[in-house]
């Protein structure tokens, strides 16, 4: 038995009196509770500072948490990493805004190399190692965990692989491979889980040189262990560090520092990683979840339906028997409900019916400012998502240009990934130049706009058709095959000729209409000056008439032809100069050569092929014009030291000029050594009328 009664009751009127006095000490207990002490022993609960007042003490986050400690956001990185990775794999919309991220980033990525052989090698060798794949994959770590660790692993090309893959591309290989192995190429890339990844020694992380191993876990480490122990042959096969890790003990592998690769997402300096962009939305994705919970529990109730039948009315001291209630619970159990049940009795029977109000609460109103916040934390405007129609232009410019950097930082970073990797390709192989990464222009508009403008810089020679084929999608290579063969389809009239603005289907006709025209006209002119009348003859005889041939009177006589004599020194010094410009060439050409240590004129840089140039062309033009060219009078000219005199290069500068003039454009090598002959043919012709 309780020691206090919990409840006082009268009788009468003066038992009532004695009731409320005996209570009257009780009120100061009717006060509401003013805080839960969570945590820290000691609390200061500011409970009753002064009597009969007491202060609100805070409540903080922290103070919540302490209670449910499953809807904490947590501190530690590691931990950070692990829940944003449980938020990309259990919530939709933090999945499916990574991923199209992931995919709009990585569009459009393809390799491109002046030289078109080693483009396809470079291309080859990217779809090798699945450089698509590896780069969305790579995106995706990025936006979702904010770090990636990549490990490379290389492989060395066989002769037969490396022919079969560069076949013509010999022409642009060089041997200069001292400091990275011959034919040997990243061949794979795999992505490490940053959760298993740890630093070894914290001081070399405070000098900025960490260490980092793999911790693999019990369940792998003793997978790969039953794998090799059945199976001996597989353990070849293993990379060497894990085998040294199987044949020692212990789960954690140490990560190469030469071929494992660390790329983070907007990291602070100070810290050892980055945090995802995720982070920043966790709560929201706590409190979209809390809101799912909600409504799951609420629909179990959703339908719920409570009806009262009171029998009998204690005010009137009427008390139902069994009798009256089975018979009651009777009827009701008869019904099976659907339609309108007649019901005779008494007015001692009283119906109540309660109805629950969860629709009240159902709804998508609630989630709307969940959403806005993590789409925002995303970087994902709210004119994409469609939840907001308002908004002016700038305000809509803003939210995209934000979206548009984001996925061109995580470009920026994926692109300095792939650069070092095509750069150990590059001096593998001993090719001059690397190959460039190209991506699609990142556009959110109308793409029918943006193919009309490429359309229009095509028309004026201001982009290749190449890359308008390329932007469209198109193979150029087929492209151009199949355009050759529909105009050789059109020459032998198989297909008809095209019809369009840019092309006349109707050349044929227009020539010979053309032609028809001009033999009307000559017939029209010959008319014309067969009905042309004669001269009128002078009527006074001692009239003086104008010198020459009377007007409209042919010749009487044949008239004797005029010689044209060839200036005979001049064309002859120019092909003189030809050949001497070629004798030159036999001559220097492998004196060069051996001199630079090249085995041909291909494999000369620029700067050689330009040093060899200036020489062939200070010997020629201090020769004189048919003289003997061998080897002892080309010795003789560049013992002399003579150089290139200004009317010589005046006359050289005059030609290219006049060429540029006529056809432009430059002239080309075999062009520029008659502009050269020439120079020397005009300063020759000079020198004879001088003497004439």
């Amino acid at each position: 038995m309780p020691k206090d009664p919990l409840y006082v009751t009268w009788d009468n009127e003066s038992q009532k009196q004695q009731a409320y006095q005996s209570t009257a000490s009780n009120l100061d207990a009717y006060t509401g509770v003013q805080r839960s002490v969570a945590y820290g022993p000691g609390r200061q609960t500011y409970l009753d500072i002064e009597t009969q007042r007491s202060v609100r003490p805070e409540f903080t986050r922290r103070d919540y948490n302490l209670f449910r400690p499953h809807e904490a956001v947590p501190h530690f990185q590691q931990q950070i990493i692990r829940q944003c990775m449980a938020a990309y794999d259990n919530v939709g919309i933090i999945r499916n805004v990574i991923d199209l991220m992931s995919d709009f980033a990585c569009q459009g990525l393809t390799l491109v190399h002046p030289n078109k052989v080693v483009e396809k090698f470079y291309r080859k060798w990217f779809s090798q190692v699945g450089g698509q794949e590896r780069t969305e994959r790579f995106l995706n770590y990025l936006y979702r965990c904010g770090n990636v660790v990549v490990r490379r692993r290389t492989a060395k090309l066989s002769k037969e692989k490396e022919s079969e893959i560069m076949k013509a591309a010999a022409a642009d290989i060089t041997l200069e491979l001292k400091k990275y192995n011959k034919r040997e190429i990243p061949w794979r890339y795999d992505f490490l889980n940053p959760i298993a990844v740890e630093a070894d020694d914290p001081g070399m992380n405070a000098l900025g040189m960490p260490k980092f191993s793999l911790n693999l876990s019990k369940y792998t480490l003793s997978s790969i262990t039953k794998t090799v122990e059945s199976n001996s042959s597989i353990l070849s096969t293993l990379p060497e560090d894990l085998k040294q890790l199987i044949e020692k003990g212990g789960r954690r592998l140490p990560l190469d520092p030469a071929n494992t690769l660390f790329f983070h997402y907007k990291k602070d300096d100070w810290l050892l990683w980055a945090n995802p962009m995720i982070y920043a939305i966790l709560d929201d994705i706590k409190m979209l979840e809390k809101m799912k919970l909600a409504d799951l529990a609420a629909l179990d109730g959703a339908i719920s339906n409570v009806r009262l039948w009171t029998v009998g009315d204690l005010d009137h001291k009427i008390i139902p028997t069994k009798a009256a209630i089975d018979k009651l619970r009777d009827i009701l159990a008869s019904n099976v409900g659907g339609g309108t049940m007649d019901l005779v009795w008494g007015p001692e029977l009283k119906f109540t019916e309660s109805q629950s109000q969860v629709y009240r609460f159902l709804g998508a109103e609630k989630y709307s400012p969940v959403l806005s916040s993590i789409y925002a934390g995303l970087g994902i405007p709210p004119t994409l998502t469609g939840m907001s129609a308002s908004g002016g232009y700038t305000n809509n410019y803003i939210s995209l240009k934000t979206l548009v950097e984001r996925l061109q930082y995580g470009r920026d970073i994926v692109s300095r990934f792939w650069k070092q990797e095509i750069e150990i390709v590059r001096k593998a192989m001993g090719f001059r130049l690397p190959a460039d990464i190209h991506f699609d222009h990142i556009i959110i508009s109308d793409e029918s706009t943006e193919k009309q403008l490429l359309i229009q810089l095509a028309d004026r020679d201001l982009i290749s058709t190449e890359t308008l084929l390329e932007r469209f999608g198109e193979l150029p290579m087929i492209e151009k095959t199949r355009v050759r063969r529909e105009d050789k389809d059109r020459k032998n009239e198989v297909i008809p000729d095209k019809a369009s603005p840019y092309h006349n289907p109707n050349h044929k006709n227009d020539m010979e209409k053309i032609d028809e025209q001009g033999k009307i006209n000559m017939k029209l002119k010959r008319e014309d000056i067969k009905n042309k009348p004669a001269a009128p003859q002078a009527s006074n005889p001692g009239e003086v008439r104008q010198a020459g041939r009377p007007p409209n009177r042919g010749d009487t006589q044949k008239r004797k032809q005029r010689e044209v004599k060839p200036r005979s020194s001049e064309a002859s010094a120019i092909l003189w100069g030809m050949e001497a410009q070629a004798k030159i060439a036999e001559i220097l050409n492998p004196v060069i050569l051996n001199h630079f240590d090249k085995t041909d004129v291909r494999s000369l840089t620029k700067e050689e092929t330009n040093q060899l140039d200036y020489l062939k062309n200070v010997v020629f033009a201090n020769l004189a014009v048919y003289s003997d060219v061998n080897e002892g009078l080309v010795k003789e000219v560049l013992d002399s030291k003579k150089g290139l005199s200004k009317a010589y290069l005046q006359n050289v500068d005059d030609g290219i000029k006049d060429f540029q003039s006529k056809y432009n454009r430059r002239p080309n090598t075999n062009e520029m050594k008659l502009i050269r002959s020439y120079a020397l043919a005009v300063d020759l012709k000079k020198d004879e009328d001088l003497t004439s």
